[in-house]
């Protein structure tokens, strides 16, 4: 390893890694390579010692009874995440992790899984699932494409910020517009397919916030995204 070596850590990868999420740390490697950066990547299940050294960390969506496997451990290490989030380190929360990110999930058989509190929202099983193409506008990242498919009914606290408001699809209820949410460097969301590859943007950001953080400053040319435009084309004009 070099000395311009980032650490990328995916939490939960045995049981929280459904529809394509390890897509998002596959093209955080590839682009911090591209930038011209090592990459040291870890994995965290449960029951491992906690990389406190990470730069990035990465989390996917799974089933309830994967929330059930993991929750005890994060609620363990949910003081170091929350230290970390704090102290601007960057995360990728998506679907079951985005709900543990909040205050609790309630499942749709009354059972409560208590969150680690780094984002503001409260999350409920919903009778029916939201499945679909969905596309929504960020102000910090345009327009931001996607497939979302979960019976999760998220609701945002008064001063938690979204991370887009829906122009198509679902996003975290259905009824309020909004969809995902954010906070420091910590961008949480639905969006599955996998969300990184089709959102340059989104990714961009993490690893700028990870290079910036470990390293002081962030330089290098930009990457040619065209692919990754032609595939948000495609995936913007698919019906929902």
């Amino acid at each position: 390893m070099t000395d311009r070596t980032v650490h990328l850590v995916q939490l939960y990868p045995r049981d929280m890694n459904i529809y394509g999420d390890w897509g998002n740390t596959l093209t955080l490697k590839r682009r911090l390579e591209k930038y011209g950066y090592a990459v040291r990547l870890s994995d965290h299940d449960p029951g491992d010692p906690f990389p406190a050294d990470a730069d990035l960390l990465v989390g996917g969506g799974g089933q309830d009874s994967g929330q059930f496997r993991v929750q005890e451990d994060l609620q363990r290490i949910a003081p170091e995440l929350r230290a970390m989030a704090a102290d601007g380190v960057p995360m990728l929360a998506i679907c079951g992790l985005y709900q543990l990110f909040g205050h609790e999930f309630r499942t749709g058989a009354g059972e409560t899984l208590p969150g680690i509190g780094i984002l503001d929202v409260t999350t409920v099983g919903g009778p029916t699932r939201l499945i679909g193409n969905i596309v929504l506008e960020s102000p910090e990242f345009g327009t931001v494409v996607g497939y979302e498919n979960h019976s999760g009914i998220t609701r945002l606290g008064p001063g938690q910020a979204p991370l887009g408001t829906v122009r198509k699809g679902a996003g975290n209820n259905g009824e309020d517009g909004t969809e995902g949410a954010r906070v420091h460097h910590v961008v949480a969301s639905y969006l599955h397919g996998s969300m990184l590859p089709k959102n340059p943007a989104v990714a961009d950001h993490l690893i700028r916030a990870a290079v910036e953080r470990r390293f002081g400053t962030f330089d290098a040319e930009p990457l040619d995204d065209t692919l990754a435009e032609r595939a948000r084309e495609v995936a913007a004009a698919r019906p929902r």
